[in-house]
């Protein structure tokens, strides 16, 4: 079936579109509710960012929890705070090693494990090139910084808990992670669900997790100990995330009161901490 061919009417009359521009005003006003919007908008992104960064932060410390949990299984114990403390200008050569080297084959880091030499210090020649690796397990998200590593080896921001301070002098230590000593389960009777092992301890100037200057005594209230003094503190808003003997990772509130803190810091201090924290 064909179509009739549509017929076009000159009327020789001009048509006129009319177009209304934006007044300057108008224009204005306009940037200003774009910047009120963009305003509310921007809290509520770095929020959630965050807030993606403190979860990975605790998923880290789960991990870590895992292999503690690895270790203690294979040897029924947990790994040491370190070994050979080196005490500030030691020329004796200690060696210095981290808990945090004993679990490597636990975090699918055996290859690393086997790389490095563990009958020499943290710091010598022939650890150098193993010692510089970046272990994101190690590493806060929230922690900026310009690079990965600290004096060449890879950083580590978070560190194992040899007890507190708040309540006392720590000597005897009262925490888990001891020098030249492993703590078993069984010696923390204060209950591995009310006992921190690991903690953060966020861009610390010696934190490298083959460097076993990375425990400590906790002296502060959470985020409270000035930038020399290595203690729970993290870039988390509020608090600090931590690891329990239980293998369980929590966020810890700034808000904290110290006495329950100096409480979950010691493996066997008989403290009753309860539901406070």
């Amino acid at each position: 079936m064909s179509f009739p061919p549509r017929l076009l009417i000159a009327t020789g009359e001009d048509h006129c579109v009319s177009r209304r521009a934006f007044s300057l005003i108008e224009l204005l006003v306009v940037i200003s509710i774009l910047g009120i919007l963009i305003g509310l908008l921007l809290p509520a992104v770095q929020h959630s960012r965050e807030a993606a960064r403190r979860g990975q932060c605790l998923a880290n410390l789960r991990q870590m929890g895992i292999a503690l949990h690895g270790y203690h299984g294979a040897y029924n114990v947990f790994p040491p705070g370190g070994v050979e403390w080196r005490p500030p200008q030691s020329s004796k050569g200690e060696r210095q090693l981290a808990w945090s080297i004993f679990l490597l084959p636990y975090l699918e880091q055996k290859n690393l494990y086997d790389a490095l030499d563990l009958s020499t210090s943290f710091d010598s020649a022939a650890n150098r090139t193993a010692a510089a690796t970046v272990l994101p397990v190690y590493v806060c998200p929230s922690v900026p910084r310009d690079t990965p590593r600290v004096d060449g080896r890879g950083a580590c921001d978070y560190g194992g808990i040899y007890g507190e301070r708040i309540t006392g002098s720590n000597d005897p230590p009262k925490g888990t992670m001891l020098y030249d000593r492993a703590i078993a389960l069984r010696e923390i009777t204060d209950g591995s669900s009310s006992t921190l092992v690991i903690s953060e301890d966020a861009n610390w100037p010696d934190g490298q997790w083959i460097n076993g200057r990375n425990i400590f005594d906790q002296a502060f209230a959470i985020n409270a100990a000035p930038s020399f003094e290595n203690d729970i503190r993290s870039l988390h808003p509020g608090g600090a995330n931590g690891l329990l003997g239980d293998g369980a990772a929590r966020f810890f509130s700034e808000s904290m009161e110290l006495r329950v803190l100096a409480g979950v810091c010691t493996r066997a201090g008989g403290e009753v901490v309860g539901s406070e924290w």
